[in-house]
């Protein structure tokens, strides 16, 4: 009996003792998966100090290490209250070691947003941007960044520094491969769609991750070309030219934007509250977290409009940024400027709710630790490699073919293959290719053997390195040359030549490679010229000693296969250029869209000692099939503002072989209060069509989408009068009337 009584008693203990804490724990809203995201982020943010509050606006590095021994040592030199990591390993067992600490040892377990430069793949490296935007493909440049998320998600990453949408109107930036080219839609297309790969229908997916747009806004302008320059840019082309893909991917749900660190016309962008705060959260009522680039607060001391560190955080907290990468100023003096009213704890609370938002919405409360699966299982999936070829495939682009050379005619039995480029695998990778492997890259060499196999002999010579002045290796060049019936000359750049502080004067490629080519024409032999590169080439002198250029630029882990492919006929070439290739260097800026001459006759203004015209306009491209385009038709001649215009035109495939073709469709506004570009490109499509097949392509003209224009404060307006819609070499008329 006294047994019984005494459990009795226990068992009242521990209900009165459980019932509180129970209590406790519903009340905590943050806890809790099923209540409303903005109950909770309201809830944590109602029960953290100042100082939790800050550590959430900062972002540190953790590097690689393979050493497990050590992990424990490393883990503990990083603040379990830390907003956000840079993460330089791959390894999920390591990152959860890390999470483990936020989430265990910090009072309120709010867990750590893991982030890394996922610019083309993770470990499968796909082909670079600017190739990805010569595909013509959305949809394959969405698969790409889907399965890019994959992979990072499993390896324990969860935000992406990607897409990079800024316009690349100069090719001696080294970044212009990171772009999707020279034109604002296509830019926002393909921004769009490598937006909806990372991130799916719902971030908290097991293989989605944050996308974060940059480097907003302008950062492309870069003085000469020259890196981390200033960006001299008038109003009107911000809002015309450099803001549209960043409103269409913001319109497309992108959790995160990374400011540029470029000056924009004397007020850098990381400071910048016209461009934070008046442009991105209130007039496109952005509900994300804007993170700055590497080091960019305290730049602004260089850039001379801080003085130190402390004025600088002052500048850009106010200005609308939320999270410092790497530098440490906004917690070494958020602090004290709070303290002396310079900072408002309402803004700080703005920006931590900003990141609590994105953590929240990843999923990182209710599932905060990556799932363990074996390296096998995570990298180079079968699936992963064929759509790593698909891309390089549909990224390449004939650009000449004289008396078609290609595709080498069969049969063919001696070819010369020659370059630094042709065994070359760490090259092919392209920048921002952290966790690719060279030993996983297949080159153009093995890409060859496999599509010839033993029917075709392959006779190798490098000829010359990528740059110097060694010319010993010519000889061997040629004599293989000699004695084969076509050769494949393999140049390029290598992957430091392209990419972040990767400017160069001249966008030529070194003398040793065009003394090659000059040495092998005399030979004689049919010359292909295989080209691998992160930005467009001056080609001038290259272009009339070859018989045939093929631009495979740098196409990741799987490009010998499909370029093999398409030497041999197996694979007709559709891709189409994405950014112009000017003659000279000279020449630049060279782009599609410019606005009109003032004085268009007698060829006045032009260049007297080079052609005017580039070498290859946007949207050039050859194929191995010819495409007829028919009379193009217009639904109605004159529509109003709220009637939508269709535009037709069949295309039919004439040749004897099926290829893929992409129709541009392009407006022209000959009289407007802000004069326009020549012409804008406003849609495009691309179609498979089997020999002798007709398919139609079809621009539906919505007058409040593509022909209306922003002016300098960003207002859009929509004027009646004449319109020209082109495809092709086709222009049709059309009137808009009030």
């Amino acid at each position: 009996m006294k047994t019984m009584k005494r459990n009795l008693i226990l068992f009242f203990i521990v209900v009165f003792a459980v019932i509180p804490a129970y209590t406790q724990k519903s009340n905590i809203i943050y806890k809790q998966k099923d209540a409303p995201v903005e109950e909770r982020i309201k809830d944590l943010l109602s029960r953290m100090t100042l100082e939790e509050k800050i550590y959430q606006l900062n972002q540190y590095t953790i590097g690689e290490n393979t050493n497990v021994n050590n992990i424990g040592e490393v883990t503990k030199s990083i603040p379990s209250k830390i907003g956000s990591l840079i993460y330089f390993s791959a390894d999920p067992v390591r990152r959860n070691t890390i999470q483990k600490k936020a989430m265990e040892e910090s009072r309120l377990g709010i867990p750590i947003l893991f982030g890394f430069d996922i610019i083309h793949g993770f470990r499968v490296v796909y082909p670079i941007p600017l190739a990805q935007a010569c595909s013509w493909n959305p949809e394959l440049v969405k698969s790409a960044a889907e399965f890019a998320a994959k992979e990072s998600k499993l390896s324990g990453v969860d935000w992406t520094f990607s897409p990079m949408i800024d316009i690349g109107l100069d090719p001696r930036w080294g970044r212009v491969a990171e772009s999707y080219g020279e034109d604002p839609y296509t830019n926002a297309v393909f921004g769009v769609a490598t937006v909806e790969g990372y991130q799916g229908t719902d971030l908290s997916s097991p293989y989605s991750v944050a996308a974060c747009l940059k480097h907003y806004v302008a950062y492309g302008m870069s003085e000469g070309g020259r890196d981390y320059r200033a960006s001299n840019v008038s109003q009107q082309s911000l809002w015309e030219t450099y803001l549209p893909p960043y409103q269409a991917c913001i319109e497309a749900g992108a959790a995160t934007v990374m400011s540029s660190f470029n000056d924009i016309s004397g007020i850098p962008a990381t400071a910048n509250h016209y461009m934070l705060t008046e442009i991105l959260k209130q007039k496109w009522q952005y509900d994300g977290f804007v993170v700055s680039d590497w080091n960019a607060v305290s730049q602004l001391i260089h850039q001379g409009v801080a003085k130190d560190g402390k004025e600088a955080a002052l500048k850009s907290i106010m200005a609308g940024l939320d999270m410092d990468m790497k530098d440490n100023i906004f917690l070494e003096n958020l602090a004290d400027l709070i303290e002396e009213k310079k900072v408002p704890v309402e803004r700080i609370d703005d920006a931590v709710t900003r990141i609590l938002r994105v953590k929240f919405r990843l999923g990182l409360f209710d599932n905060p630790y990556t799932n363990i699966v074996d390296e096998k299982d995570r990298y180079l999936k079968n699936e992963d490699i064929l759509l790593a070829q698909k891309l390089a495939e549909e990224s390449m682009v004939l650009l000449k073919n004289k008396e078609n050379t290609l595709p080498l005619p069969s049969p063919v039995k001696e070819i010369a293959v020659v370059g630094p480029m042709a065994k070359d695998k760490s090259n092919m990778l392209g920048s921002w290719s952290y966790h690719g492997k060279e030993e996983e890259v297949e080159s153009i060499y093995e890409g060859l053997e496999k599509e010839f196999g033993k029917n075709v002999r392959l006779n190798y010579a490098k000829g010359c390195d990528f740059d110097g002045t060694d010319e010993s290796l010519f000889a061997e060049a040629v004599h293989i040359a000699q004695h084969s019936e076509a050769v494949i000359i393999c140049l390029g750049e290598l992957k430091t030549w392209s990419g972040e502080n990767a400017s160069r004067s001249t966008i030529s490629l070194p003398v040793i490679q065009e003394k090659l080519v000059s040495e092998l024409k005399k030979t004689g032999k049919p010359l292909i010229l295989i080209l691998s590169n992160g930005r467009p080439l001056e080609l001038a002198r290259l272009e009339p000693l070859a018989d045939a250029i093929v631009e495979i630029w740098q196409p990741g882990i799987a490009g010998g296969t499909p370029l093999a492919g398409i030497l041999s006929g197996r694979i007709n070439p559709s891709g189409r250029l994405a950014i112009t290739f000017p003659y000279t260097t000279g020449q630049i800026p060279m782009y599609y869209n410019m606005r009109p001459s003032s004085r268009p006759f007698r060829e006045m203004g032009n260049y007297q000692d080079i052609p005017n015209d580039p070498l290859y306009w946007l949207g050039y491209g050859l194929s191995y099939t010819d495409y007829e385009y028919g009379k193009a038709t217009l639904s109605s001649e004159k529509i109003s503002k709220d009637q939508k215009l269709k535009v037709e035109v069949a295309v039919t495939n004439t040749g004897d072989r099926k290829g893929s073709e992409t129709v541009f469709w392009y407006i022209n506004d000959p009289v407007s209060t802000i004069s326009r570009p020549v012409k804008e490109l406003k849609h495009f499509e691309k179609k498979e069509l089997n020999p002798g097949e007709k398919k139609v392509f079809v621009f539906e003209i919505d007058p409040h989408k593509d022909l209306s224009y922003v002016d300098s404060n960003g207002d859009r307006f929509l004027e009646a009068g004449d319109y020209y819609v082109m495809v092709n070499d086709q222009k049709l008329k059309f009137e808009l009337t009030e």
